[in-house]
């Protein structure tokens, strides 16, 4: 009976371990474009679901568990998932190139051809930002459009009455100014993307005039 016992007990203490929970997600692009049909796929048990038209998605995995998630034109992120894990937020980078771009934008709202103009991205996988000295010499000439004017960022045909007027600036999540540009060390930069015309409306009236979105490496790049 004793034995009996013990393998009872280890059954239980198993599948305790192994139990399955709910986990609730949000996938973007640009800090807050939403990402239609974006594949989230558990690594425990190799399911898959997408998201939907608002981005959302709703996947059932261990309490230890990761989740790959991943798009056409985007580069894939893993997401580790523990007991503490209420949702997960995810914000996919865009591939450079035209044909990537194309891909990408049919995954979100932002689906108008005419709009591929309106999203430009530079990443470190594919330039080496610690070659140029100053934030200014990494951002213009590189994408279309973009100039620094009297230490501000300008996006072409952003202009009103009173004179060109600057872009609105996004560093990991927080909205500052040109001056914090002055101070950053390009070499500790890790994306920059630029997102223009009528597509940054997303952004309210600070984003009128088209937002620079800089995403810094972190100790584990």
């Amino acid at each position: 009976m004793k034995t009996i016992f013990v393998i009872i007990f280890s059954f239980v203490m198993v599948q305790s371990d192994a139990q399955e929970r709910i986990i609730h997600g949000i996938v973007t692009t640009f800090d807050s474009i939403l990402v239609n049909g974006a594949t989230i796929k558990v690594q425990s048990s190799k399911q898959t679901v997408l998201t939907d038209s608002l981005g959302n998605f709703s996947v059932g995995c261990d309490y230890k568990d990761k989740l790959k998630v991943s798009g056409s034109g985007f580069y894939s992120e893993t997401v580790k998932v523990d007991k503490n894990t209420k949702l997960a937020a995810v914000n996919l980078k865009l591939k450079p190139g035209i044909k990537n771009k194309e891909l990408a934008l049919g995954l979100t709202r932002v689906s108008d051809h005419d709009k591929l103009n309106a999203l430009a991205s530079l990443d470190s996988n594919d330039i080496d930002f610690s070659k140029y000295r100053t934030m200014e010499e990494a951002i213009a000439g590189r994408i279309p459009g973009v100039r620094f004017v009297g230490g501000q960022i300008i996006i072409r045909g952003n202009a009103s009455i009173s004179g060109l007027t600057p872009a609105l600036i996004v560093v990991d999540g927080v909205t500052t100014d040109a001056r914090a540009l002055s101070r950053m060390n390009p070499a500790d930069v890790k994306s920059i993307n630029v997102i223009k015309d009528g597509s940054s409306a997303m952004y309210g009236s600070k984003g009128a005039n088209g937002v620079v979105i800089i995403e810094t490496k972190t100790g584990r790049d």
